[in-house]
Protein backbone atom coordinates (compact mmCIF):
# COMPACT_ATOMS: atom_id res chain seq x y z
CA UNK A 1 0.00 0.00 0.00
CA UNK A 2 0.63 3.53 -0.75
CA UNK A 3 3.89 4.64 2.15
CA UNK A 4 5.09 1.14 2.58
CA UNK A 5 8.78 0.35 2.73
CA UNK A 6 10.03 0.10 -0.66
CA UNK A 7 10.77 -4.30 -0.96
CA UNK A 8 14.43 -5.27 -2.58
CA UNK A 9 13.87 -8.31 -4.69
CA UNK A 10 14.14 -11.08 -2.87
CA UNK A 11 17.03 -13.20 -3.31
CA UNK A 12 15.68 -16.77 -1.91
CA UNK A 13 12.83 -16.09 -4.29
CA UNK A 14 13.31 -18.25 -8.01
CA UNK A 15 14.30 -15.01 -9.98
CA UNK A 16 11.30 -15.14 -12.89
CA UNK A 17 9.96 -13.11 -16.06
CA UNK A 18 6.38 -12.60 -15.65
CA UNK A 19 5.16 -12.39 -19.57
CA UNK A 20 1.09 -12.73 -18.10
CA UNK A 21 -0.03 -10.67 -16.57
CA UNK A 22 -3.13 -8.38 -17.08
CA UNK A 23 -2.17 -5.45 -15.07
CA UNK A 24 -6.64 -4.90 -13.67
CA UNK A 25 -6.16 -8.44 -12.43
CA UNK A 26 -3.81 -6.86 -10.10
CA UNK A 27 -6.14 -4.76 -7.90
CA UNK A 28 -6.80 -6.30 -4.63
CA UNK A 29 -10.28 -5.32 -2.36
CA UNK A 30 -8.40 -2.55 -0.05
CA UNK A 31 -6.97 -0.74 -2.94
CA UNK A 32 -10.78 -1.24 -4.89
CA UNK A 33 -12.36 0.21 -2.01
CA UNK A 34 -9.40 2.81 -1.06
CA UNK A 35 -9.75 4.26 -5.25
CA UNK A 36 -13.68 3.88 -4.69
CA UNK A 37 -13.36 6.52 -2.25
CA UNK A 38 -11.30 9.08 -3.74
CA UNK A 39 -13.31 9.04 -6.70
CA UNK A 40 -16.50 9.17 -4.99
CA UNK A 41 -17.68 6.04 -6.57
CA UNK A 42 -20.19 3.54 -4.32
CA UNK A 43 -19.81 -0.10 -4.87
CA UNK A 44 -22.02 -2.55 -4.76
CA UNK A 45 -19.86 -4.58 -2.21
CA UNK A 46 -20.49 -4.27 1.44
CA UNK A 47 -16.52 -4.16 2.18
CA UNK A 48 -13.97 -5.70 1.67
CA UNK A 49 -15.17 -9.27 2.63
CA UNK A 50 -17.86 -9.59 0.65
CA UNK A 51 -16.27 -8.12 -2.30
CA UNK A 52 -13.34 -10.99 -2.25
CA UNK A 53 -16.42 -13.81 -1.38
CA UNK A 54 -17.19 -13.19 -4.65
CA UNK A 55 -14.48 -14.32 -6.52
CA UNK A 56 -15.77 -17.73 -6.95
CA UNK A 57 -15.63 -18.51 -10.47
CA UNK A 58 -17.83 -20.94 -12.83
CA UNK A 59 -15.89 -20.30 -16.16
CA UNK A 60 -14.14 -17.50 -17.70
CA UNK A 61 -16.99 -15.21 -18.54
CA UNK A 62 -18.13 -15.13 -14.34
CA UNK A 63 -14.88 -13.82 -13.99
CA UNK A 64 -14.88 -11.12 -16.58
CA UNK A 65 -18.47 -9.99 -15.37
CA UNK A 66 -16.58 -8.75 -12.30
CA UNK A 67 -13.24 -7.93 -13.62
CA UNK A 68 -15.21 -5.33 -15.82
CA UNK A 69 -17.13 -4.21 -13.02
CA UNK A 70 -14.19 -3.29 -11.09
CA UNK A 71 -12.26 -1.64 -13.44
CA UNK A 72 -14.83 1.20 -12.35
CA UNK A 73 -12.67 2.96 -9.91
CA UNK A 74 -9.92 3.36 -12.02
CA UNK A 75 -10.40 6.95 -13.48
CA UNK A 76 -7.40 9.37 -13.34
CA UNK A 77 -3.85 8.60 -14.33
CA UNK A 78 -3.20 8.78 -10.56
CA UNK A 79 -5.32 5.63 -10.29
CA UNK A 80 -3.44 3.23 -12.95
CA UNK A 81 0.01 4.28 -11.41
CA UNK A 82 -1.02 3.54 -7.99
CA UNK A 83 -2.41 -0.33 -9.12
CA UNK A 84 0.77 -0.51 -11.29
CA UNK A 85 2.75 0.06 -8.15
CA UNK A 86 1.25 -2.27 -6.06
CA UNK A 87 1.69 -5.46 -8.22
CA UNK A 88 5.32 -4.15 -8.83
CA UNK A 89 5.58 -4.04 -5.07
CA UNK A 90 4.15 -7.51 -4.33
CA UNK A 91 5.87 -8.61 -7.59
CA UNK A 92 9.76 -7.82 -6.25
CA UNK A 93 8.80 -10.08 -3.23
CA UNK A 94 7.74 -12.86 -5.56
CA UNK A 95 10.90 -12.91 -7.50
CA UNK A 96 9.96 -11.16 -10.93
CA UNK A 97 12.84 -9.53 -11.89
CA UNK A 98 11.27 -8.88 -15.41
CA UNK A 99 7.29 -8.33 -16.38
CA UNK A 100 5.94 -7.38 -19.82
CA UNK A 101 2.32 -6.56 -18.91
CA UNK A 102 -1.05 -6.55 -20.53
CA UNK A 103 -3.50 -3.61 -20.14
CA UNK A 104 -7.06 -3.62 -22.04
CA UNK A 105 -7.14 -0.45 -23.61
CA UNK A 106 -10.73 -1.22 -24.95
CA UNK A 107 -12.17 -1.61 -21.60
CA UNK A 108 -11.48 1.64 -20.30
CA UNK A 109 -12.00 3.37 -23.40
CA UNK A 110 -15.63 1.87 -22.76
CA UNK A 111 -15.73 3.83 -19.53
CA UNK A 112 -14.85 7.33 -21.22
CA UNK A 113 -11.36 7.08 -20.30
CA UNK A 114 -8.90 7.57 -22.82
CA UNK A 115 -5.63 6.14 -23.81
CA UNK A 116 -3.39 8.96 -22.51
CA UNK A 117 -4.86 8.30 -18.89
CA UNK A 118 -4.51 4.58 -18.75
CA UNK A 119 -1.65 3.87 -20.50
CA UNK A 120 -0.30 7.17 -18.95
CA UNK A 121 -0.56 6.15 -15.68
CA UNK A 122 0.54 2.32 -16.45
CA UNK A 123 3.58 3.63 -17.93
CA UNK A 124 4.42 5.77 -15.51
CA UNK A 125 4.63 3.45 -12.94
CA UNK A 126 6.99 1.30 -15.06
CA UNK A 127 9.56 4.17 -15.85
CA UNK A 128 11.04 3.83 -12.90
CA UNK A 129 10.45 0.07 -12.07
CA UNK A 130 13.97 -1.23 -12.32
CA UNK A 131 15.56 1.91 -10.20
CA UNK A 132 12.43 1.47 -7.48
CA UNK A 133 12.40 -2.80 -7.84
CA UNK A 134 14.65 -3.84 -9.19
CA UNK A 135 11.94 -5.00 -12.25
CA UNK A 136 12.53 -4.65 -15.67
CA UNK A 137 9.11 -3.73 -17.37
CA UNK A 138 7.30 -3.12 -20.87
CA UNK A 139 3.52 -2.79 -21.81
CA UNK A 140 1.74 -4.80 -24.22
CA UNK A 141 -1.82 -3.39 -25.06
CA UNK A 142 -4.18 -6.69 -25.60
CA UNK A 143 -6.98 -6.21 -27.58
CA UNK A 144 -10.69 -7.71 -26.78
CA UNK A 145 -11.35 -10.78 -29.29
CA UNK A 146 -15.71 -10.57 -28.03
CA UNK A 147 -15.36 -6.95 -29.63
CA UNK A 148 -15.14 -5.96 -33.07
CA UNK A 149 -11.78 -6.28 -34.84
CA UNK A 150 -12.53 -2.88 -36.66
CA UNK A 151 -12.67 -1.39 -32.86
CA UNK A 152 -9.35 -3.23 -31.93
CA UNK A 153 -7.73 -1.73 -35.26
CA UNK A 154 -9.16 1.44 -34.73
CA UNK A 155 -7.56 1.40 -31.01
CA UNK A 156 -4.02 0.42 -32.50
CA UNK A 157 -4.11 2.86 -35.08
CA UNK A 158 -4.42 5.90 -32.41
CA UNK A 159 -1.85 3.68 -30.12
CA UNK A 160 0.68 4.26 -33.06
CA UNK A 161 -0.34 7.69 -33.50
CA UNK A 162 0.21 8.57 -30.04
CA UNK A 163 3.67 6.73 -29.79
CA UNK A 164 1.98 4.57 -26.97
CA UNK A 165 5.19 2.95 -24.83
CA UNK A 166 4.14 -0.22 -25.80
CA UNK A 167 6.27 -3.24 -27.50
CA UNK A 168 3.41 -5.26 -28.63
CA UNK A 169 -0.62 -5.79 -28.43
CA UNK A 170 -1.98 -9.04 -27.51
CA UNK A 171 -5.35 -10.41 -27.70
CA UNK A 172 -7.65 -11.41 -24.54
CA UNK A 173 -11.06 -11.79 -23.15
CA UNK A 174 -13.65 -14.09 -23.66
CA UNK A 175 -12.46 -17.09 -25.95
CA UNK A 176 -14.51 -19.40 -27.49
CA UNK A 177 -16.83 -18.32 -30.60
CA UNK A 178 -14.25 -15.94 -30.97
CA UNK A 179 -11.35 -17.43 -33.56
CA UNK A 180 -7.94 -15.83 -33.64
CA UNK A 181 -8.12 -15.42 -37.52
CA UNK A 182 -10.90 -12.86 -36.91
CA UNK A 183 -8.22 -10.13 -36.03
CA UNK A 184 -5.60 -10.83 -38.81
CA UNK A 185 -5.57 -7.23 -40.16
CA UNK A 186 -5.01 -5.98 -36.51
CA UNK A 187 -2.23 -7.98 -36.21
CA UNK A 188 -0.56 -7.44 -39.57
CA UNK A 189 -0.73 -3.68 -38.79
CA UNK A 190 0.90 -4.53 -35.33
CA UNK A 191 3.94 -5.93 -37.50
CA UNK A 192 4.05 -3.55 -39.70
CA UNK A 193 4.29 -1.46 -36.76
CA UNK A 194 7.55 -3.04 -35.61
CA UNK A 195 5.46 -4.39 -32.61
CA UNK A 196 5.34 -7.57 -30.87
CA UNK A 197 2.45 -9.92 -31.45
CA UNK A 198 1.12 -12.49 -28.66
CA UNK A 199 -2.38 -14.10 -28.10
CA UNK A 200 -4.44 -16.01 -25.98
CA UNK A 201 -5.27 -19.38 -27.09
CA UNK A 202 -6.41 -22.96 -25.52
CA UNK A 203 -7.08 -21.90 -22.32
CA UNK A 204 -11.13 -22.73 -23.35
CA UNK A 205 -10.88 -22.46 -26.78
CA UNK A 206 -10.21 -26.13 -28.68
CA UNK A 207 -6.47 -26.29 -30.30
CA UNK A 208 -7.50 -25.10 -33.43
CA UNK A 209 -7.42 -21.52 -31.74
CA UNK A 210 -3.55 -22.48 -31.32
CA UNK A 211 -2.46 -22.71 -34.68
CA UNK A 212 -5.10 -19.95 -35.87
CA UNK A 213 -2.90 -17.85 -34.00
CA UNK A 214 0.74 -19.42 -34.87
CA UNK A 215 -0.42 -19.49 -38.68
CA UNK A 216 -2.84 -16.48 -39.34
CA UNK A 217 -1.81 -14.01 -36.54
CA UNK A 218 1.82 -14.87 -36.41
CA UNK A 219 1.98 -15.15 -33.10
CA UNK A 220 5.77 -15.07 -31.39
CA UNK A 221 4.34 -16.87 -27.65
CA UNK A 222 0.90 -18.66 -26.92
CA UNK A 223 -0.87 -17.67 -23.93
CA UNK A 224 -2.35 -20.42 -21.98
CA UNK A 225 -2.11 -23.05 -24.73
CA UNK A 226 -3.18 -25.96 -22.24
CA UNK A 227 -5.67 -27.83 -24.66
CA UNK A 228 -3.24 -28.24 -27.14
CA UNK A 229 -2.29 -31.56 -25.50
CA UNK A 230 -5.17 -33.01 -26.96
CA UNK A 231 -3.55 -32.60 -30.52
CA UNK A 232 -0.65 -34.93 -30.81
CA UNK A 233 0.35 -33.25 -33.93
CA UNK A 234 0.53 -29.54 -32.74
CA UNK A 235 2.71 -30.65 -29.48
CA UNK A 236 5.11 -31.59 -31.57
CA UNK A 237 5.05 -28.85 -33.80
CA UNK A 238 5.15 -26.90 -30.63
CA UNK A 239 8.28 -28.91 -29.77
CA UNK A 240 9.88 -28.34 -32.90
CA UNK A 241 9.82 -24.77 -33.11
CA UNK A 242 10.04 -24.15 -29.04
CA UNK A 243 6.99 -21.76 -29.11
CA UNK A 244 7.17 -19.90 -25.76
CA UNK A 245 3.71 -21.23 -24.11
CA UNK A 246 2.93 -18.88 -20.98
CA UNK A 247 0.84 -21.40 -18.44
CA UNK A 248 -1.33 -20.00 -15.60
CA UNK A 249 -2.28 -22.65 -13.32
CA UNK A 250 -3.89 -21.17 -10.37
CA UNK A 251 -5.78 -19.29 -12.74
CA UNK A 252 -7.40 -22.34 -15.20
CA UNK A 253 -8.03 -23.74 -11.41
CA UNK A 254 -9.88 -21.02 -10.63
CA UNK A 255 -11.67 -20.73 -13.96
CA UNK A 256 -12.00 -24.38 -14.20
CA UNK A 257 -10.01 -25.05 -17.06
CA UNK A 258 -9.39 -27.85 -15.12
CA UNK A 259 -10.59 -29.42 -12.24
CA UNK A 260 -7.93 -29.77 -9.27
CA UNK A 261 -4.35 -28.51 -9.69
CA UNK A 262 -3.36 -32.16 -9.21
CA UNK A 263 -5.16 -32.33 -13.04
CA UNK A 264 -3.26 -29.93 -14.42
CA UNK A 265 -1.37 -30.78 -18.00
CA UNK A 266 1.70 -28.90 -16.53
CA UNK A 267 3.56 -32.27 -16.09
CA UNK A 268 2.99 -33.55 -18.92
CA UNK A 269 3.82 -30.38 -20.84
CA UNK A 270 7.27 -30.99 -19.31
CA UNK A 271 7.75 -34.42 -20.12
CA UNK A 272 6.80 -33.55 -24.23
CA UNK A 273 9.44 -30.97 -23.88
CA UNK A 274 7.26 -27.86 -24.63
CA UNK A 275 8.70 -24.52 -24.25
CA UNK A 276 6.07 -23.84 -20.93
CA UNK A 277 6.92 -21.38 -18.28
CA UNK A 278 4.68 -20.25 -14.91
CA UNK A 279 2.59 -16.82 -14.47
CA UNK A 280 -0.02 -15.36 -12.55
CA UNK A 281 -2.87 -13.51 -15.19
CA UNK A 282 -5.22 -12.05 -12.83
CA UNK A 283 -3.14 -12.73 -9.71
CA UNK A 284 -5.64 -10.98 -7.36
CA UNK A 285 -9.09 -12.89 -8.53
CA UNK A 286 -7.15 -16.43 -8.97
CA UNK A 287 -5.38 -16.46 -5.83
CA UNK A 288 -2.32 -16.38 -5.63
CA UNK A 289 0.81 -14.14 -7.58
CA UNK A 290 3.99 -15.48 -9.16
CA UNK A 291 5.52 -17.13 -6.22
CA UNK A 292 2.02 -18.48 -4.84
CA UNK A 293 1.82 -20.16 -8.48
CA UNK A 294 5.51 -21.60 -8.28
CA UNK A 295 5.06 -23.04 -4.55
CA UNK A 296 1.45 -24.87 -5.43
CA UNK A 297 3.32 -26.66 -8.69
CA UNK A 298 6.47 -27.48 -6.97
CA UNK A 299 4.41 -28.88 -3.70
CA UNK A 300 1.45 -30.68 -6.04
CA UNK A 301 3.80 -31.96 -8.48
CA UNK A 302 7.23 -32.21 -6.49
CA UNK A 303 9.01 -30.63 -8.66
CA UNK A 304 12.84 -30.49 -8.06
CA UNK A 305 15.56 -27.72 -8.75
CA UNK A 306 16.53 -28.68 -12.27
CA UNK A 307 12.93 -27.77 -12.84
CA UNK A 308 12.76 -24.67 -11.56
CA UNK A 309 15.12 -23.76 -13.14
CA UNK A 310 14.27 -25.25 -16.69
CA UNK A 311 10.84 -22.86 -15.82
CA UNK A 312 12.68 -19.69 -15.12
CA UNK A 313 15.08 -19.87 -17.81
CA UNK A 314 12.13 -20.27 -20.06
CA UNK A 315 10.35 -17.68 -18.98
CA UNK A 316 13.60 -15.29 -19.54
CA UNK A 317 14.07 -16.78 -23.15
CA UNK A 318 10.78 -16.04 -23.97
CA UNK A 319 11.02 -12.33 -22.93
CA UNK A 320 10.78 -9.55 -25.77
CA UNK A 321 14.19 -8.35 -24.00
CA UNK A 322 17.92 -7.47 -25.37
CA UNK A 323 20.40 -9.75 -24.99
CA UNK A 324 22.73 -8.44 -22.53
CA UNK A 325 19.47 -8.17 -20.03
CA UNK A 326 18.45 -11.79 -20.85
CA UNK A 327 22.24 -13.16 -20.31
CA UNK A 328 22.19 -11.06 -16.71
CA UNK A 329 18.69 -12.67 -15.79
CA UNK A 330 19.66 -16.23 -16.96
CA UNK A 331 23.08 -15.65 -14.54
CA UNK A 332 20.68 -14.89 -11.87
CA UNK A 333 18.36 -18.11 -12.64
CA UNK A 334 21.73 -20.19 -12.67
CA UNK A 335 23.41 -18.68 -9.36
CA UNK A 336 20.03 -19.46 -7.92
CA UNK A 337 20.24 -23.05 -8.98
CA UNK A 338 23.41 -23.60 -7.63
CA UNK A 339 23.00 -22.32 -4.34
CA UNK A 340 20.33 -24.32 -4.04
CA UNK A 341 22.43 -27.43 -4.81
CA UNK A 342 24.66 -26.62 -2.49
CA UNK A 343 22.41 -26.10 0.79
CA UNK A 344 20.99 -29.71 -0.35
CA UNK A 345 24.82 -31.38 -0.90
CA UNK A 346 25.81 -33.89 1.78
Amino acid sequence: MPGSPVPSPSSSRLPVAELHLHIEGTLEPELIFELAERNGIDLPYRDVEDLGARYEFTDLQSFLDLYYANMAVLVTEDDFAAMTTAYLRRAAVAGVRHAEIFIDPQAHLARGVDLSTSIGGVARALATSLDDFGISTSLIAAFLRDQPADEALSVLEDLIDMRAPIIGIGLDSAEVGYPPAKFAAVFDRARAAGLECVAHAGEEGPPSYIREALDVLQVARIDHGIRAMEDPELVRRLVDEQIPMTVCPLSNVRLRAVDVLAAHPLPRMLEAGLNVSIHSDDPSYFGGYLDDNLDRVTSTFDLDSPTLSRLASNSVRSAFLPEPRKAELLAEVEAWFKERLAATAP
